[in-house]
């Protein structure tokens, strides 16, 4: 009996999955991976441009002198990175035209809230790290895959500009779990406490 149970589950599932909505194409939609790529390199030029106006108010937020240095130098090296992109696409031949980035716009919307919950201190210096790491993880993937496809499309010299700007995320966010886990966990943890 168990098996016609999950023979039938199966093909109830299917069904369903069948029954879901094809996405229409915008008219403006990538065709081949070379625009998939153009298209997203504008999406994380747009991303690293917002967060050059998001991280002075993270650091104005932050008390842990270490999350400040680390947020300041971290503006330092996405500045930096903005004029990397811009150098990806003067390789490939491309302007450089952002186009408004609806993740990062999300996560540093989330950033600003949990600004906003938590009192001045340990607890939203821990929320900022979170927040922060959100957005290195983001990156991180955008990065990887766009290191990827310019590999993929023979745009070598443009791979490795992206994979350095891969391992910068990489190593902030690094730098964030240290910070956290070093002294801001645990000084939000006896704010719990007391």
């Amino acid at each position: 009996m168990k098996a016609t149970n999950t023979k039938d589950t199966a093909k109830k599932a299917t069904a369903t999955a069948s029954k879901g909505k094809t996405v229409k194409a915008k008219s403006s939609a990538a065709e081949g991976l070379r625009d998939l790529f153009v298209d997203s390199l504008k999406d994380i030029y747009w991303a690293e441009k917002a967060l050059t106006k998001a991280l002075p108010k993270m650091a104005k937020n932050a008390t842990s002198e270490n999350l400040i240095t680390a947020i300041n130098e971290h503006l330092a090296v996405t500045e930096e990175q903005v004029s990397r992109l811009e150098q990806v696409f003067e390789i490939i031949g491309e302007k450089a035209a952002a186009k408004k980035c609806d993740a990062m716009e999300g996560l540093i919307k989330e950033g600003e809230s949990i600004m906003e919950e938590t009192q001045e201190g340990p607890v939203r210096d821990a929320g900022i790290i979170a927040a922060s790491q959100k957005i290195e993880h983001y990156e991180i993937a955008t990065y990887g895959t766009l290191a990827a496809f310019a590999t993929t499309l023979g745009e070598e010299q443009a791979a490795a500009l992206l994979q350095q700007t891969l391992e910068e995320e990489k190593e902030a966010d690094t730098i964030l779990t240290e910070a956290a886990y070093n002294t801001i966990n645990f000084d939000a943890s006896e704010e719990d406490e007391e």
